[in-house]
C-alpha cells in the first residue's frame, strides 16, 4: 500500500524543481523584478527540502527502498543545488556598479547574489569527482555509500540558496531598514562556508576512495 508513495514523493520533488528553476528563468533584478517570484522560489524550495527529508524518512521507515529512489533522489538534490548556483552567477542577477580603479570611477559589472561563475565550477566538479569515485569503487564491488560529510554541504548549500533568495528580494527593504550591510556579509558568509564545506566534503571522500583502494588491494 505504501509502496510507491516514497518515489512519488521523489518524483513531485522533481516536478518541484521545475517550477523552481522557472521562477529563478522569469525573474530578473530590476527588470521582471517582481517580489512574487523569487517568493514563490523559496516556498518552493522549502517544500523540496521538506519532501527530501520526509521521502528518505518513509522510505527507511517502511522498507520500502527503491532503485528509483536511491538514483532519482541525489540526482534531483544536485540538480537544484547545481542549478540554482548557476542562475545566481548568471544574466537575470547581474547589476552595474562603480568603484575606484586607480584613482578613477570605473563602471563594472558584478552579481547581487554574490556567486561568481568560479564558485559554480567548484561546486560541479566535486559532484563529478564523487560520481567518478562512487562509480570506480562500486564498479569493483566496494560500498561507496554517502558520508555525513555529504549531508552536511546539502544543508548548508540550501541554507546559502535561501538566505541568497531573501536577501536579493528584500534588498531595496533592506537598505531602508540599514541592514543592507550586516545581510549581505551573512549573505557571504554563507557562500563561503559553503565553499569550504563542499571542499572539505571533496577531500574527505577522496581519502574514504583512497581507503577503499588501499583495502582491496590487501584482500587481492
Amino acid at each position: 500500500m505504501f509502496r510507491h508513495v516514497p518515489n512519488s514523493i521523489t518524483a513531485a520533488r522533481l516536478v518541484l524543481a521545475g517550477v523552481f528553476f522557472a521562477m529563478l528563468s522569469v525573474y530578473q533584478y530590476e527588470g521582471r523584478g517582481d517580489p512574487w517570484y523569487l517568493n514563490t522560489a523559496f516556498i518552493i524550495y522549502l517544500l523540496a527540502l521538506i519532501s527530501d527529508f520526509l521521502d528518505g524518512y518513509l522510505a527507511r521507515k517502511w522498507k520500502v527502498e527503491s532503485a528509483f529512489g536511491r538514483i532519482v533522489d541525489p540526482f534531483v538534490d544536485k540538480i537544484l543545488v547545481l542549478g540554482s548556483f548557476a542562475f545566481f552567477a548568471g544574466k537575470n542577477f547581474i547589476i552595474q556598479d562603480t568603484i575606484i580603479d586607480s584613482g578613477q570611477m570605473v563602471q563594472v559589472v558584478r552579481t547581487i547574489t554574490g556567486v561568481a561563475p568560479g564558485i559554480v565550477i567548484l561546486l560541479l566538479a566535486r559532484e563529478l569527482l564523487v560520481t567518478s569515485l562512487r562509480g570506480a569503487s562500486e564498479s569493483q564491488g566496494q560500498s561507496f555509500g554517502a558520508a555525513w560529510s555529504g549531508k552536511v554541504k546539502m544543508v548548508v548549500q540550501s541554507v546559502t540558496i535561501l538566505a541568497i533568495l531573501v536577501y536579493v528580494n528584500y534588498r531595496h527593504w533592506l537598505r531602508q531598514q540599514g541592514w543592507e550591510e550586516p545581510a549581505r556579509y551573512f549573505r557571504d558568509l554563507c557562500i563561503w562556508v559553503t565553499v569550504i564545506v563542499t571542499v572539505v566534503s571533496g577531500l574527505l571522500y577522496i581519502q574514504k576512495a583512497v581507503a577503499l583502494y588501499r583495502t582491496g588491494q590487501e584482500h587481492k
